[in-house]
Protein backbone atom coordinates (compact mmCIF):
# COMPACT_ATOMS: atom_id res chain seq x y z
CA UNK A 1 0.00 0.00 0.00
CA UNK A 2 1.64 3.12 -1.26
CA UNK A 3 1.08 6.64 0.78
CA UNK A 4 -2.02 7.65 -1.25
CA UNK A 5 -3.57 5.26 -0.61
CA UNK A 6 -2.99 4.73 2.67
CA UNK A 7 -4.27 8.44 3.17
CA UNK A 8 -7.38 8.09 1.09
CA UNK A 9 -8.00 4.71 3.54
CA UNK A 10 -7.47 6.88 6.96
CA UNK A 11 -9.94 9.50 5.26
CA UNK A 12 -12.83 7.78 4.41
CA UNK A 13 -12.22 5.98 8.06
CA UNK A 14 -12.06 9.29 9.96
CA UNK A 15 -14.94 11.12 7.80
CA UNK A 16 -17.54 8.46 6.79
CA UNK A 17 -19.68 8.63 10.56
CA UNK A 18 -19.71 12.32 10.13
CA UNK A 19 -21.08 12.24 6.25
CA UNK A 20 -23.67 10.04 7.27
CA UNK A 21 -24.70 12.11 10.48
CA UNK A 22 -25.17 14.89 8.25
CA UNK A 23 -26.48 13.05 6.13
CA UNK A 24 -29.09 11.86 8.41
CA UNK A 25 -29.76 15.65 9.23
CA UNK A 26 -30.43 16.84 5.80
CA UNK A 27 -33.02 14.08 5.43
CA UNK A 28 -34.26 15.09 8.99
CA UNK A 29 -34.63 18.76 8.03
CA UNK A 30 -35.88 17.59 4.86
CA UNK A 31 -39.09 15.40 6.36
CA UNK A 32 -39.72 18.41 8.70
CA UNK A 33 -40.29 20.99 6.17
CA UNK A 34 -42.36 18.63 3.55
CA UNK A 35 -45.75 20.00 3.83
CA UNK A 36 -48.09 19.20 5.55
CA UNK A 37 -52.95 18.80 5.30
CA UNK A 38 -54.14 21.47 7.36
CA UNK A 39 -57.83 22.43 8.19
CA UNK A 40 -59.68 25.57 9.44
CA UNK A 41 -63.62 25.54 10.18
CA UNK A 42 -66.14 28.07 10.58
CA UNK A 43 -69.30 29.90 9.81
CA UNK A 44 -69.82 32.85 7.58
CA UNK A 45 -72.85 34.25 5.24
CA UNK A 46 -75.28 32.17 7.48
CA UNK A 47 -73.41 28.33 6.41
CA UNK A 48 -70.21 27.23 7.29
CA UNK A 49 -67.32 26.67 5.37
CA UNK A 50 -64.05 24.54 5.20
CA UNK A 51 -60.91 25.36 4.63
CA UNK A 52 -57.91 22.61 3.62
CA UNK A 53 -54.36 23.50 2.80
CA UNK A 54 -50.83 22.41 2.77
CA UNK A 55 -48.06 24.39 4.52
CA UNK A 56 -45.21 22.71 6.54
CA UNK A 57 -47.09 24.31 9.94
CA UNK A 58 -50.64 25.30 11.22
CA UNK A 59 -50.91 28.81 10.13
CA UNK A 60 -53.06 31.47 12.46
CA UNK A 61 -55.65 32.15 9.31
CA UNK A 62 -58.43 32.34 11.84
CA UNK A 63 -58.54 36.42 12.02
CA UNK A 64 -57.60 37.30 8.80
CA UNK A 65 -60.68 34.87 7.19
CA UNK A 66 -63.00 36.51 9.82
CA UNK A 67 -62.29 39.70 8.58
CA UNK A 68 -62.50 39.21 5.58
CA UNK A 69 -66.23 37.77 5.83
CA UNK A 70 -66.96 40.37 8.10
CA UNK A 71 -65.46 43.10 5.28
CA UNK A 72 -68.03 41.08 2.61
CA UNK A 73 -70.75 41.17 5.49
CA UNK A 74 -70.34 44.79 6.09
CA UNK A 75 -70.62 45.82 1.85
CA UNK A 76 -73.17 43.67 1.19
CA UNK A 77 -75.17 41.66 3.31
CA UNK A 78 -78.94 42.43 3.57
CA UNK A 79 -78.84 41.03 7.12
CA UNK A 80 -76.50 43.28 8.68
CA UNK A 81 -78.41 46.21 9.59
CA UNK A 82 -75.91 48.47 9.40
CA UNK A 83 -74.13 47.16 6.28
CA UNK A 84 -73.81 49.46 3.08
CA UNK A 85 -76.61 47.55 1.20
CA UNK A 86 -78.76 47.80 3.97
CA UNK A 87 -78.56 51.58 3.91
CA UNK A 88 -78.68 51.92 0.47
CA UNK A 89 -81.79 49.67 0.05
CA UNK A 90 -83.32 51.86 3.15
CA UNK A 91 -83.35 54.79 0.52
CA UNK A 92 -79.97 56.44 1.31
CA UNK A 93 -78.78 58.11 -1.85
CA UNK A 94 -75.60 59.56 -0.13
CA UNK A 95 -73.87 56.32 0.88
CA UNK A 96 -70.75 55.50 -0.73
CA UNK A 97 -70.05 52.32 -1.48
CA UNK A 98 -66.47 50.29 -1.54
CA UNK A 99 -64.22 48.48 -3.81
CA UNK A 100 -66.01 45.27 -3.24
CA UNK A 101 -69.80 46.19 -3.72
CA UNK A 102 -68.48 48.20 -6.94
CA UNK A 103 -66.47 44.65 -8.07
CA UNK A 104 -69.58 42.53 -7.59
CA UNK A 105 -72.22 45.56 -9.16
CA UNK A 106 -69.88 45.62 -11.92
CA UNK A 107 -69.58 42.03 -12.67
CA UNK A 108 -73.57 41.56 -12.04
CA UNK A 109 -74.29 44.56 -14.97
CA UNK A 110 -72.33 42.02 -17.07
CA UNK A 111 -74.33 39.10 -16.33
CA UNK A 112 -77.53 40.75 -16.51
CA UNK A 113 -76.58 41.83 -19.88
CA UNK A 114 -75.45 38.81 -21.00
CA UNK A 115 -78.24 37.14 -20.04
CA UNK A 116 -80.78 39.42 -21.22
CA UNK A 117 -82.01 40.52 -17.75
CA UNK A 118 -82.72 37.20 -16.52
CA UNK A 119 -79.93 37.59 -13.65
CA UNK A 120 -81.03 40.91 -12.03
CA UNK A 121 -80.04 41.63 -8.27
CA UNK A 122 -82.65 44.11 -8.26
CA UNK A 123 -84.99 41.60 -7.50
CA UNK A 124 -84.86 42.04 -3.83
CA UNK A 125 -88.80 42.98 -3.36
CA UNK A 126 -89.71 39.72 -5.17
CA UNK A 127 -86.96 37.37 -2.86
CA UNK A 128 -88.79 39.11 0.15
CA UNK A 129 -92.55 39.14 -1.00
CA UNK A 130 -92.13 35.70 -1.91
CA UNK A 131 -90.24 34.58 1.66
CA UNK A 132 -86.64 33.83 0.54
CA UNK A 133 -85.46 37.53 1.81
CA UNK A 134 -85.17 39.42 4.92
CA UNK A 135 -88.29 41.01 5.20
CA UNK A 136 -91.90 38.80 6.19
CA UNK A 137 -93.47 37.50 2.93
CA UNK A 138 -96.92 38.65 1.62
CA UNK A 139 -100.27 37.25 2.52
CA UNK A 140 -101.06 37.50 -0.89
CA UNK A 141 -99.15 37.63 -4.23
CA UNK A 142 -102.25 38.43 -7.29
CA UNK A 143 -101.37 39.75 -10.48
CA UNK A 144 -102.06 43.56 -8.83
CA UNK A 145 -99.17 42.91 -6.76
CA UNK A 146 -96.80 41.67 -9.05
CA UNK A 147 -97.53 44.20 -11.25
CA UNK A 148 -96.86 46.81 -8.48
CA UNK A 149 -93.74 44.90 -7.44
CA UNK A 150 -92.32 44.91 -10.55
CA UNK A 151 -92.33 48.63 -11.00
CA UNK A 152 -89.25 48.54 -8.57
CA UNK A 153 -87.69 45.66 -10.39
CA UNK A 154 -84.96 46.43 -13.01
CA UNK A 155 -81.33 47.06 -13.55
CA UNK A 156 -81.99 49.84 -15.94
CA UNK A 157 -83.31 51.92 -12.81
CA UNK A 158 -80.27 51.84 -10.96
CA UNK A 159 -77.27 53.33 -11.54
CA UNK A 160 -73.27 53.56 -10.06
CA UNK A 161 -71.94 56.99 -9.92
CA UNK A 162 -68.26 57.84 -10.27
CA UNK A 163 -68.58 58.64 -6.85
CA UNK A 164 -69.61 55.64 -5.52
CA UNK A 165 -72.95 56.42 -4.58
CA UNK A 166 -76.08 54.72 -5.50
CA UNK A 167 -78.45 56.64 -7.86
CA UNK A 168 -82.00 54.60 -8.08
CA UNK A 169 -85.27 55.04 -10.08
CA UNK A 170 -87.74 54.62 -7.22
CA UNK A 171 -86.00 54.60 -3.53
CA UNK A 172 -88.26 50.97 -2.51
CA UNK A 173 -85.92 49.97 -5.05
CA UNK A 174 -84.18 46.39 -2.96
CA UNK A 175 -80.21 45.23 -4.13
CA UNK A 176 -79.63 41.47 -3.13
CA UNK A 177 -76.68 40.26 -4.22
CA UNK A 178 -77.38 37.01 -2.08
CA UNK A 179 -76.71 34.93 -5.86
CA UNK A 180 -72.98 36.44 -6.30
CA UNK A 181 -71.70 37.76 -2.80
CA UNK A 182 -71.19 33.99 -1.57
CA UNK A 183 -69.28 33.64 -4.46
CA UNK A 184 -67.52 36.41 -3.94
CA UNK A 185 -66.72 36.12 -0.46
CA UNK A 186 -64.59 32.75 -1.15
CA UNK A 187 -62.75 34.28 -3.80
CA UNK A 188 -61.67 37.54 -1.33
CA UNK A 189 -60.81 34.63 1.48
CA UNK A 190 -58.76 32.76 -1.19
CA UNK A 191 -57.13 36.08 -2.73
CA UNK A 192 -56.11 36.50 1.29
CA UNK A 193 -54.52 32.87 1.74
CA UNK A 194 -52.44 33.12 -1.52
CA UNK A 195 -50.90 36.44 -0.24
CA UNK A 196 -50.35 34.31 2.74
CA UNK A 197 -48.22 32.39 0.89
CA UNK A 198 -50.48 29.19 -0.20
CA UNK A 199 -50.50 28.09 -3.21
CA UNK A 200 -52.15 24.35 -2.61
CA UNK A 201 -55.59 24.91 -0.38
CA UNK A 202 -59.44 24.41 -1.47
CA UNK A 203 -62.31 26.35 0.18
CA UNK A 204 -66.06 24.98 0.95
CA UNK A 205 -68.27 27.11 1.56
CA UNK A 206 -71.81 26.35 1.56
CA UNK A 207 -71.80 23.76 -1.14
CA UNK A 208 -69.40 26.53 -3.22
CA UNK A 209 -65.87 25.53 -4.36
CA UNK A 210 -62.56 27.29 -4.80
CA UNK A 211 -59.65 25.04 -5.28
CA UNK A 212 -56.39 26.16 -5.80
CA UNK A 213 -53.16 23.79 -6.86
CA UNK A 214 -53.12 20.07 -5.61
CA UNK A 215 -54.28 17.54 -2.89
CA UNK A 216 -50.66 16.94 -2.97
CA UNK A 217 -51.44 14.35 0.27
CA UNK A 218 -52.60 12.51 -2.79
CA UNK A 219 -50.69 13.92 -5.48
CA UNK A 220 -54.16 14.74 -7.66
CA UNK A 221 -56.24 17.08 -8.32
CA UNK A 222 -59.03 18.36 -5.46
CA UNK A 223 -62.38 16.49 -6.00
CA UNK A 224 -65.75 18.33 -4.88
CA UNK A 225 -69.07 16.56 -5.34
CA UNK A 226 -72.24 17.63 -7.60
CA UNK A 227 -75.14 16.84 -4.78
CA UNK A 228 -78.26 14.88 -6.61
CA UNK A 229 -81.07 16.41 -7.13
CA UNK A 230 -83.45 13.64 -5.00
CA UNK A 231 -81.02 14.43 -1.95
CA UNK A 232 -82.18 15.35 1.55
CA UNK A 233 -80.76 16.98 4.48
CA UNK A 234 -80.12 13.03 6.18
CA UNK A 235 -78.59 11.69 2.88
CA UNK A 236 -76.58 14.25 1.01
CA UNK A 237 -76.08 11.69 -1.89
CA UNK A 238 -73.92 12.58 -4.55
CA UNK A 239 -74.62 12.37 -8.79
CA UNK A 240 -71.04 13.05 -9.85
CA UNK A 241 -67.01 14.30 -8.66
CA UNK A 242 -65.17 16.77 -10.46
CA UNK A 243 -61.72 17.22 -10.52
CA UNK A 244 -60.43 20.74 -9.79
CA UNK A 245 -57.34 22.61 -10.09
CA UNK A 246 -57.12 26.80 -9.79
CA UNK A 247 -60.84 26.81 -10.80
CA UNK A 248 -64.19 27.62 -8.86
CA UNK A 249 -67.32 25.41 -8.67
CA UNK A 250 -70.64 26.87 -7.35
CA UNK A 251 -73.96 25.16 -7.61
CA UNK A 252 -77.99 25.98 -7.39
CA UNK A 253 -81.03 23.80 -6.83
CA UNK A 254 -84.75 24.29 -6.52
CA UNK A 255 -84.99 20.72 -5.16
CA UNK A 256 -84.77 22.12 -1.54
CA UNK A 257 -84.76 25.58 -1.79
CA UNK A 258 -88.64 26.26 -2.06
CA UNK A 259 -91.16 27.63 0.18
CA UNK A 260 -95.26 26.36 0.29
CA UNK A 261 -97.35 28.66 1.06
CA UNK A 262 -99.43 27.52 4.27
CA UNK A 263 -102.66 28.77 2.83
CA UNK A 264 -102.53 28.23 -0.22
CA UNK A 265 -100.71 25.11 -0.21
CA UNK A 266 -98.86 26.86 -3.43
CA UNK A 267 -95.11 25.85 -4.14
CA UNK A 268 -92.73 28.81 -4.42
CA UNK A 269 -89.00 28.19 -5.02
CA UNK A 270 -85.94 30.92 -5.08
CA UNK A 271 -84.71 31.02 -8.42
CA UNK A 272 -86.86 34.09 -9.94
CA UNK A 273 -87.81 35.47 -12.97
CA UNK A 274 -86.57 38.87 -12.92
CA UNK A 275 -88.56 39.97 -16.47
CA UNK A 276 -92.00 38.11 -15.06
CA UNK A 277 -91.49 38.18 -11.46
CA UNK A 278 -92.68 34.36 -11.54
CA UNK A 279 -91.80 32.01 -8.66
CA UNK A 280 -91.98 29.02 -10.37
CA UNK A 281 -89.77 26.58 -12.23
CA UNK A 282 -87.76 26.28 -15.14
CA UNK A 283 -87.18 22.46 -16.73
CA UNK A 284 -83.33 23.25 -15.20
CA UNK A 285 -83.65 21.53 -11.74
CA UNK A 286 -79.73 22.30 -10.80
CA UNK A 287 -76.79 24.37 -12.33
CA UNK A 288 -73.06 23.80 -11.21
CA UNK A 289 -70.62 25.76 -12.90
CA UNK A 290 -67.23 25.97 -13.18
CA UNK A 291 -65.70 29.09 -13.80
CA UNK A 292 -62.09 31.04 -12.87
CA UNK A 293 -63.86 33.32 -10.29
CA UNK A 294 -66.79 31.96 -7.30
CA UNK A 295 -68.28 35.55 -8.21
CA UNK A 296 -69.26 34.56 -11.83
CA UNK A 297 -69.44 30.20 -11.15
CA UNK A 298 -72.31 31.46 -8.39
CA UNK A 299 -74.17 34.01 -10.67
CA UNK A 300 -74.23 31.60 -13.60
CA UNK A 301 -75.56 28.88 -11.65
CA UNK A 302 -78.65 31.45 -10.63
CA UNK A 303 -78.84 32.60 -14.10
CA UNK A 304 -78.87 28.96 -15.92
CA UNK A 305 -81.56 28.08 -13.51
CA UNK A 306 -84.13 30.85 -14.35
CA UNK A 307 -83.12 30.85 -18.40
CA UNK A 308 -84.05 27.05 -18.65
CA UNK A 309 -82.19 24.74 -20.39
CA UNK A 310 -82.11 25.62 -23.88
CA UNK A 311 -81.36 29.31 -23.28
CA UNK A 312 -78.57 28.23 -20.84
CA UNK A 313 -77.29 26.42 -23.80
CA UNK A 314 -77.49 29.09 -25.92
CA UNK A 315 -75.65 31.74 -23.71
CA UNK A 316 -73.13 28.79 -22.99
CA UNK A 317 -72.14 28.71 -26.35
CA UNK A 318 -71.11 32.60 -26.21
CA UNK A 319 -69.04 32.30 -22.75
CA UNK A 320 -65.15 31.75 -22.38
CA UNK A 321 -63.86 29.86 -19.47
CA UNK A 322 -67.38 28.76 -18.34
CA UNK A 323 -68.77 25.25 -17.96
CA UNK A 324 -71.62 23.83 -16.39
CA UNK A 325 -73.31 20.68 -15.74
CA UNK A 326 -77.28 21.06 -15.97
CA UNK A 327 -80.18 18.28 -14.48
CA UNK A 328 -82.93 19.21 -16.50
CA UNK A 329 -86.65 17.47 -16.18
CA UNK A 330 -88.01 15.21 -18.91
CA UNK A 331 -91.41 13.73 -17.74
CA UNK A 332 -91.31 11.95 -14.42
CA UNK A 333 -87.78 11.52 -14.96
CA UNK A 334 -84.24 13.83 -15.09
CA UNK A 335 -81.74 14.34 -17.31
CA UNK A 336 -78.36 15.44 -17.44
CA UNK A 337 -76.37 18.53 -20.27
CA UNK A 338 -72.95 19.34 -19.89
CA UNK A 339 -70.55 21.26 -21.68
CA UNK A 340 -67.92 19.71 -23.63
CA UNK A 341 -65.17 21.37 -21.11
CA UNK A 342 -67.18 19.90 -18.46
CA UNK A 343 -66.81 16.48 -19.19
CA UNK A 344 -63.02 15.72 -19.08
CA UNK A 345 -63.06 17.42 -15.45
CA UNK A 346 -65.93 14.21 -14.38
CA UNK A 347 -64.28 11.43 -12.16
CA UNK A 348 -64.75 7.86 -13.01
Amino acid sequence: MNLIQWSIMVFKKLFKPLFAFFLGLTLIGCQEGTPQLHTLQGGAFGTTFSIKYFHTSKLDLSVGVDSVINAVNQSMSTYWEDSDITRINRGDSTQVTDAMFQDVYTLAQRIHKESAGYFDPTIGVLRNAYGFGDEKPLAVIDSTTLDSLMTYVGFDKVKLNKDGTITKAYPQIYFDFNAIAKGYGIDRIANYMSNQGLTDYIIELGGEVYASGMNLEKQAQWVAGIEAVDTNFQTRGLQAAVRLENIAMAASGNYRKFRVDPASGKRYVHTLNPLTGSAETSDVTSATVLASTCAAADAYATTFMALGLEKSKALLEKLDGVEAYLTYAVADSTAVFFTAGFEPLLKD
